[in-house]
Formats: structure tokens, sequence, C-alpha cells
């Protein structure tokens, strides 16, 4: 079967917001042969992107100013 990771998150403060799943270093595109910091930024970076895939949110940031008064 080959190396596998899983990743796994969840929220305390939203109900719902979890998720694990396993992929093997081949799916991922991962060489098993990576040294060990190598292989921690790679998974960092397509942990962070699967993340937001999950959780896949949209979000507006909204800002507005007072009209002077008269």
């Amino acid at each position: 079967m080959g190396r596998t990771v899983t990743f796994s998150f969840s929220s305390a403060r939203y109900e719902g917001a979890k998720a694990t799943e396993t992929f093997t270093f081949e799916k991922l595109g991962l060489e098993a042969s990576l040294d060990d910091m190598a292989l921690e930024k790679e998974l960092d970076e397509i942990f962070h992107a699967w993340v937001w895939d999950k959780l896949n949110i949209s979000y507006s940031i909204v800002t507005a100013k007072e009209k002077d008064r008269l």
C-alpha cells in the first residue's frame, strides 16, 4: 500500500466543522524519499489547501466610514 498520511481537523466552536481523510503519498504526489524537513513543508502546504477545500467558505470584509456631519 505504501506510505500514507492522515489529515484531520475539527472545530470546538462550529458544530460539524470536522473532517478526516487518509491519502497515499502517491495520491498526493509526494516522494517517500523526501527528507523530514522537505516532507513537513510539503505536507503543511497540502494540508492547508485540503482544509480550505473542506471548509468551502466564502467571506467578505466590509468597512464603512461615518458620513461627515453638517
